[in-house]
């Protein structure tokens, strides 16, 4: 086929030989099938800001570092660079991901170069050598699905761990390769310690994989890996091999406000108090 426009750098810089077929279009990218030697790979084309459906939030980019100074500044300010650099970013933001997930041994393609807003990754196979579906084109028997969610909250687990949450998982971002799910789509993932959507957005990514798996495996529906798995880490003993039950105790007892704010009282009167002594000591 013809090589898209946006291709054409790689070619000529040798990192692409041949752009066999186009995979997909989805809401920030445009991805395709390449030949890199003797490999197949995919190369993602992330689409410009105004061509996307999935716009950028400050839910997601927030906690995120950006190494140079100048580039932070601008974005910070605006205007045409800062746009730019915020894309730049925005892209950036998967690719450093997928290194530091592959570095953690999480299931995600691995990432092989990066270069003019094109990102070339493995291409993810099922047994047959075929491009692996997505789990939300597949109709699972219920063992199936038991097997699918212990995969993934597992790689939820070793993400965590490695300081990174999806932030949009559901069955659409997950393909189903030749020795399991695939987990995919990592623009808007999210820094765990630095957001403070990282809560919620766990349970979002793991409430929709229950409710997805839950269609053939019911049980599934009953589970609460969610809060379980954030208490873990909220309490620095969650590990990659930590053992979990799908169970958590949700404390439903209305917040005792009154008692809060006896406390917030008491602490301001002894505040008080140190001052008006460090004025008597001062004169």
């Amino acid at each position: 086929m013809k090589i898209p426009k946006r291709i054409e750098p790689l070619v000529e810089d040798g990192l692409v030989d041949a752009v066999m077929r186009q995979l997909m279009s989805g809401k920030e990218a445009m991805v395709y099938v390449v030949r890199c030697g003797e490999d197949i790979r995919c190369a993602k084309v992330y689409k410009e800001s105004n061509q996307r459906s999935f716009r950028q939030s400050a839910g997601y980019t927030e906690g995120r570092k950006v190494k140079n100074s100048r580039r932070a500044r601008a974005m910070e300010k605006g205007g045409r660079y800062g746009r730019k650099a915020q894309e730049d970013a925005w892209q950036c933001a998967e690719v450093d991901a997928l290194y530091r997930l592959t570095a953690a041994g999480v299931r995600v393609p691995r990432p092989y170069n990066f270069a003019d807003g094109v990102l070339l990754m493995e291409l993810v196979t099922d047994a047959n050598g075929d491009v692996a579906p997505r789990l939300g084109e597949l109709v699972l028997t219920a063992e199936q699905s038991r097997e699918y969610h212990r995969t993934l909250i597992t790689q939820v687990v070793r993400m965590l761990c490695a300081g990174v949450i999806h932030g949009d998982l559901s069955e659409y971002n997950v393909l189903v390769g030749a020795e399991g799910p695939v987990i995919i789509d990592l623009p808007q993932a999210i820094d765990a310690a630095g957001n403070n959507n990282a809560r919620s957005m766990l349970e979002r990514d793991i409430t929709n994989l229950a409710a997805y798996l839950g269609r053939f495996a019911p049980e599934l529906l009953a589970t609460d890996y969610g809060m379980e798995i954030w208490s873990l880490y909220e309490n620095g003993t969650l590990h990659p091999e930590s053992e979990l039950t799908g169970r958590f105790e949700r404390n439903e007892k209305p917040a005792d406000v009154d008692s809060v704010m006896r406390e917030v009282d008491a602490a301001y009167q002894e505040h008080e108090a140190r001052q008006r002594y460090k004025r008597e000591m001062g004169q």
